[in-house]
């Protein structure tokens, strides 16, 4: 069973529609004592990184979040999902995120339009089980304006290039990070979603 984390934001059920058709189980719910559950949580956004914290903390999630990614439970974060496992964001301001991944998220600097919105193609930076069935070169699908930056290079697992490279995947442990949206990236996503699943 995996936990989709509700916040008051985020694609939940695009999420839950994908598990469903990898054939994984799973629950949406914003109760920790639900989710506590689950064999692994997945952490989806869409939106501001200060309101999304906000909502975080206001439900216990936050906390709930950090005990689970130290007690060895899989989590994956995507798109505002990812950017909220780090340290902070600077956007609309300076805002604390759940610091499970060091680092800062800072708008993306490209000469290219933004928001980056459409299919990009990931370039592997260091070996990753979550993207273990992809090969280098697939394309996947964003939306964003802001990229998350680490401040270990072990973390960083891929990149796609606008207009320079930019943050596509992250993992750290038994925490993960898309910047894109697996459940908008056809067979690809789909992939990572299943190659998730299995994952405890």
């Amino acid at each position: 069973m995996i936990g989709i984390v509700d916040y008051g934001a985020g694609n939940l059920m695009s999420v839950q529609k994908a598990l469903t058709a990898v054939g994984s189980d799973s629950v949406i719910s914003d109760r920790p004592e639900v989710l506590r559950a689950a064999n692994s949580l997945v952490l989806p956004g869409v939106g501001a990184f200060p309101s999304a914290m906000r909502s975080l903390r206001e439900r216990g999630l936050d906390r709930f979040l950090v005990e689970q990614a130290a007690l060895g439970k899989p989590l994956l974060g995507i798109c505002l999902g990812m950017q909220m496992l780090f340290t902070r964001s600077e956007e609309l301001g300076d805002t604390q995120g759940l610091n499970l991944i060091p680092g800062v998220v800072r708008r993306i600097k490209t000469d290219l339009k933004i928001p980056h919105v459409g299919w990009n193609s990931l370039t592997r930076r260091a070996p990753c089980a979550l993207l273990d069935n992809l090969p280098d070169g697939t394309y996947c699908y964003f939306v964003h304006s802001f990229e998350a930056c680490v401040e270990d290079p072990r973390d960083l697992v891929a990149v796609t290039d606008y207009g320079g490279p930019v943050t596509a995947a992250v993992a750290r442990g038994n925490v993960y990070g898309v910047q894109f949206h697996p459940e908008k990236s056809s067979a690809a996503g789909l992939a990572i979603l299943r190659t998730f699943s299995k994952f405890t």
